[in-house]
């Protein structure tokens, strides 16, 4: 990843940060009619709604109303009050890989999530952005979700991500999972796991 190197917990903290807003880490409206995306479903087949899996700690949010689940080597960061973040840290204490859980604060809908992420990402200073998949209606372990696969550069590096707003009975969340580009592919699948562990009120 070829961001500076972090050497302290106030760098650390700050990049988290830039990372959060880069990712645009905060949720939406649950709205919107369940329909599957027929053009890119096969890109969502790792969605697969799954309890914590074994080994694994959980990430809530400080109201309790959302958690996922991630693997032991990811430790909790700091970023927005009344969110949850994870991140891989690397050498120098690089941030590999970040996982957010945020609550709904924002317009956005199940049916408008994945041009909103799109215009989103523009609009936070992110260039080169790329819609890869969207899908909407997945299943979740509590509700139902829109999700988009997308890829993006910021002044730290290009980036691949997933975001997913999903709606449960009472509330809604968006958890986004991202890495450098160039590792995704070693990121993937427990990027995925986390994501389909998500339960939400």
């Amino acid at each position: 990843m070829p961001d500076p190197m972090i050497d302290s917990s106030r760098r650390l903290l700050v990049v988290a940060a830039s990372i959060a807003v880069s990712l645009g880490v905060w949720g939406g409206a649950a709205e919107g009619q369940a329909s599957v995306d027929t053009q890119t479903p096969a890109a969502f087949r790792w969605l697969q709604p799954q309890r914590t899996p074994p080994g694994w700690k959980v990430a809530r949010l400080p109201s309790g109303r959302a958690m996922f689940a991630y693997p032991r080597p990811w430790r909790p960061i700091r970023t927005d009050p009344g969110t949850a973040s994870v991140a891989l840290l690397g050498q120098g204490r690089r941030i590999l890989g970040y996982l957010n859980l945020t609550p709904h604060q924002g317009a956005e809908t199940l049916a408008n999530w994945p041009s909103f992420r799109i215009d989103h990402l523009g609009d936070e200073g992110s260039t080169n952005v790329r819609r890869i998949a969207s899908a909407h209606g997945l299943s979740f372990r509590s509700g139902k979700g829109t999700c988009v696969i997308d890829s993006y550069r910021t002044s730290l590096a290009r980036y691949r991500e997933i975001a997913c707003l999903v709606a449960g009975a009472r509330s809604s969340s968006v958890i986004v999972g991202a890495a450098p580009a160039k590792t995704w592919a070693q990121r993937a699948e427990t990027i995925e796991r986390a994501i389909a562990s998500l339960r939400t009120d």
